[in-house]
């Protein structure tokens, strides 16, 4: 459910995308910030190509299980060996990069200990002993700083690739001692950080593998093999030369291909980069003038662009962005930024390029002059990261480099969504840079990311493991509006479990209850004939019910406005959830008999009528707003309801989504009257709860509700809500109580197992403190979170355990200050009046059940002992109305009656029921 615009879709391989790419990059060179570089960075040996830092930081890596292989590195001193049994022990993920070894590294603070074992002696952590297999003992214990400068013989110095490489141990802080021995390897061609490292010390640097992650010449044996495959037969080397030590399996998340899902290699590659250095501070500017939901977002991006390395732009691929690179073997190179001047620069090849789109093999065909020393040259090979063809969208789509004034019309654009945490590496953070290289501005006003879609028990979805959701599926069998709902709901920050039980739930509490509202009016509206085009009750003439819901109405419609505009979905469908629930078990519920009021509403004289007639159109109102009200979040169930009882009816727009969007009328807010209607349902529902403990059906008439107030002017409110909570609660008489303790006492009791470790002896004196103590008083100061003083003694809320303890014939509920009781002392008259309403209730149901229509009246036959007579007679009229019944009748019951027998607490009834 978008609205696309198909005819301005977005291509990253559109030429003016790929022109507006080169501008950029045109921009960071003439501010010095392009160069072609040597470092070591992921490589994907299947694709062939580099990943950039922040294609990989974080979705890139899994949890694999990698060898953990410990190897000796036998000791030499001033070329001369020191004892033939010294060796300093270094740990390993990826054996393949022993071949490159060309030194080892020690942290200089750390200790470090020499070990005798099997008489041979091992170098490494005191920390890391549990390295070690088998008994050792410790010989000698030193600072790392000792160790700097021992030098040693590498496992592969046989190889020619190693020749001439003096192996020795460096210092270096970034050793710790949370995992292998606390020496590390050091491979300078195959190790981001080991290659930082070399460059500092002026160290070798051997790199082994070439673009498909096979080993090259000057490795021996080796060469040909790829990395993937070599594993085993170094360990049969390693075993041979007698420096395995031993092997594990060591679990930890690794760097995948984020395109083919190959594990990647660390290799040493010529690339081209932009500098970051020189951005970071006008970066972090731009980053804070934008709206981050969640709020850490900003946070996270900051951290992101304090410690990015220089931006990775090229790869070793063939389809893609066509780098406008033009590097000459004078060390000169140029940057094209645009089609017109590679035309001006062209000096051969233009007449094949020209008619063609900027990619290869048409742009390789143009050649330009070196404005250094005149040499023909062309462009380097390379194509660029995919996330220049994302970071441009904000200047190549709105038209920069031909119509400023329709880009600075549009331009920053107001709100762009995507998943946390890879985008603030990825395309957030390329449409900063990019944005801030080129006008020095932020290209969106807000960033709405949200966290990742598990399934329903929050595990990843995985086609292999059987419980990855297809859209389509979800689509057919929950809904789309029940799947939107359950991404809107969802706090953005956190990760969304999702699946069908979800949705199920989604439908439960939500979507059913607002179709069933909609299809309680269109019911009853169908049956009375109603027109929203009759003329209407003003507003202040309807009931206070009436008042109340569309008071609500126009609260929800400044809370769901405010979220909307502060992007906040989550409380959108919390606020909509509520009102449906006070719209469908309140208003509907308490207005059922409005609606089933016998008469025409075309007869405004009578109060009757005029009272259905603002039911009817406060519902209408109600449903109508709401359609308008969640068309972004449900557009599907809203057009729905929209189209049926407004477009039906040659009233308002084609369709909901082109309806003005609703605004609060302040007027008809009635803050007190909503105060204390959600008064009235919390002690309805505390009420109903009271019952369910008592076991007494809601049917059952009982004589008081006891309710206890949390303040006074709640306490006040009671008589404007007391005919609600009579006939909510099926009682005679409400009674307010100032003191809870007259609803329900209490039991104070020490928590022991609290109190016990902090006070030992003096429980004793807690507990007589507790029983001289006014009960209800500690349960105020309870509640309210206070600390409660007991002569010497100061008990903490948690220390304190309360029970209630109910009094005699009432049935109790307490929740939150709040305390309501019901009399559970039933006399014969309401017994009397409880089997009569439960009589009725499933006459009700045999109407149902005989296929009557609603407003269908009936004729009557209710047989059975003496009592049950008198009672129906006590109540005929209240029979009469309820079930729309025209007649009464004991006997004589005609053979084609729908007819069933019931059993009313032990008295025996033969009901029938027939259509007038």
């Amino acid at each position: 459910a978008y609205w696309m615009h198909w005819d301005n879709s977005y291509h990253t391989m559109a030429d003016d995308n790929n022109y507006t790419i080169w501008y950029f990059l045109k921009t960071c060179h003439e501010r010095g910030l392009i160069y072609e570089g040597t470092d070591v960075m992921p490589w994907c040996p299947r694709c062939s190509t580099g990943l950039s830092e922040h294609e990989i930081v974080t979705e890139g890596y899994v949890e694999i299980v990698h060898p953990g292989l410990f190897v000796k590195f036998p000791v030499i001193d001033s070329g001369i060996r020191r004892t033939p049994n010294e060796s300093i022990l270094i740990w390993t993920t990826t054996p393949w990069t022993l071949t490159s070894n060309c030194a080892a590294a020690v942290n200089p603070e750390m200790h470090y200990v020499k070990v005798s074992q099997k008489e041979e002696f091992y170098y490494l952590a005191k920390s890391r002993l549990t390295s070690l297999s088998g008994e050792y003992e410790i010989v000698e214990e030193f600072k790392g700083a000792e160790l700097i400068g021992l030098c040693y013989d590498g496992p592969f110095d046989e190889l020619p690739a190693q020749r001439d490489v003096e192996h020795r141990i460096l210092a270096w802080d970034e050793v710790s001692e949370g995992e292998g021995t606390g020496i590390v390897h050091i491979a300078p061609g195959a190790g981001k950080e080991d290659f930082a490292l070399g460059k500092r010390e002026g160290i070798s640097t051997i790199a082994p593998l070439n673009d498909q992650g096979d080993f090259i010449e000057g490795f021996d044996w080796l060469t040909g093999l790829n990395v993937y495959d070599v594993n085993d037969r170094i360990y049969e080397n390693l075993k041979e030369k007698g420096i395995f030590y031993r092997l594990e399996k060591y679990r930890h998340r690794y760097p995948h291909c984020w395109r083919c899902g190959s594990e990647l290699v660390f290799r040493l590659v010529d690339e081209w980069f932009i500098r970051m250095d020189p951005l970071r501070e006008s970066l972090a500017r731009v980053t804070q003038n934008i709206n981050w939901i969640p709020e850490f977002g900003m946070k996270r991006e900051l951290d992101w662009i304090r410690n990015m390395d220089d931006w990775m732009i090229s790869k070793k691929r063939y389809y893609g962005l066509a780098l406008p690179i033009y590097s000459c073997d004078c060390g000169n190179f140029e940057v094209i930024g645009s089609e017109d001047e590679l035309k001006d620069r062209s000096i051969e090849g233009w007449d094949e390029f020209e008619g063609n789109s900027p990619h290869r093999p048409w742009i390789d065909s143009v050649k330009i002059a070196c404005s250094k020393c005149g040499t023909k040259i062309s462009r380097i090979l390379d194509v660029g990261n995919p996330w220049l063809d994302a970071g441009i969208v904000s200047f190549s789509t709105l038209k920069f480099r031909e119509d400023k004034d329709y880009w600075n019309d549009w331009f920053p654009a107001d709100w762009i969504s995507e998943s946390f945490p890879g985008q603030y590496r990825n395309w957030f953070y390329s449409l900063l840079v990019m944005s801030t290289v080129l006008v020095d501005s932020e290209p969106c006003k807000n960033i709405f990311s949200y966290a990742l879609m598990r399934d329903e028990n929050g595990e990843d979805m995985h086609k292999s493991k059987g419980n990855a959701i297809w859209f389509e599926d979800a689509a057919e069998k929950m809904g789309v509006d029940a799947m939107r709902w359950q991404f809107a709901r969802q706090n953005p920050a956190a990760n969304l479990n999702f699946g069908f039980g979800t949705a199920d739930e989604v439908r439960r509490q939500f979507l059913i209850p607002l179709w069933n509202v909609y299809s309680f009016f269109v019911t009853y509206a169908n049956i009375d004939e109603f027109d929203p085009r009759a003329e209407i009750p003003l507003i202040s003439e309807r009931t206070e019910l009436d008042r109340w819901i569309l008071s609500e109405l126009n609260s929800l419609t400044r809370e769901v406005t405010r979220a909307l505009e502060s992007f906040e979905p989550e409380n959108v469908t919390r606020e909509v959830e509520q009102f449906t629930e006070y719209l469908s078990n309140w208003y509907i519920r308490r207005s059922r008999r409005r609606f089933w009021k016998s008469g025409l509403l075309s007869d405004s004289s009578e109060d009757s009528n005029h009272d259905k007639l603002s039911a009817y159109s406060t519902l209408y109102e109600t449903l109508v707003t709401l359609t308008k009200l969640l068309a972004p979040v449900v557009p599907f169930i809203t057009e729905s309801i929209y189209q049926n009882l407004v477009t039906s009816q040659a009233l308002g727009k084609e369709s909901v989504h082109l309806e003005e969007y609703p605004v609060t009328d302040r007027n008809i807010v009635e803050r007190e009257l909503s105060e204390r209607t959600r008064l009235a349902m919390r002690l309805s529902s505390m009420g109903r709860s009271a019952r369910s403990k008592a076991g007494i059906k809601v049917r059952q008439p009982l004589e008081h509700i006891y309710v206890h107030t949390r303040t006074v002017n709640e306490l006040g409110m009671l008589p404007l809500i007391e005919d609600q909570l009579l006939d909510e609660l099926n009682v005679k008489h409400v009674t307010p109580v100032a003191d809870a303790a007259e609803i329900v006492s209490f039991q104070i009791q020490p928590n022991l197992p609290v109190l016990g470790p902090r006070y030992g002896k003096k429980l004793g004196a807690i507990r007589s403190a507790l029983e001289l103590a006014d009960p209800s008083d500690i349960k105020v100061l309870v509640d309210a979170g206070h600390n409660i003083e007991l002569g010497e003694f100061t008990l903490e809320p948690g220390e304190i355990l309360i029970s209630a303890i109910e009094l005699d014939g009432v049935s109790s509920v307490i929740d939150s200050g709040y305390a309501v009781g019901i009399s559970s002392d039933i006399s014969p008259e309401l017994r009397e009046e409880g089997t009569a309403r439960e009589l009725v209730h499933r006459i009700q149901n045999m109407r149902r059940s005989a296929g009557f229509e609603i407003s269908d009246h009936i004729n009557l036959w209710i047989s059975g002992s003496d009592e049950l007579s008198d009672i129906v007679e006590k109540h005929f009229t209240y029979f009469k109305e309820e079930t729309l019944a025209e007649n009464i009748s004991s006997r004589d019951i005609p053979v084609d009656c729908y007819i069933e027998n019931h059993d009313l607490d032990g008295k025996k009834a033969t009901v029938a029921v027939m259509k007038v």
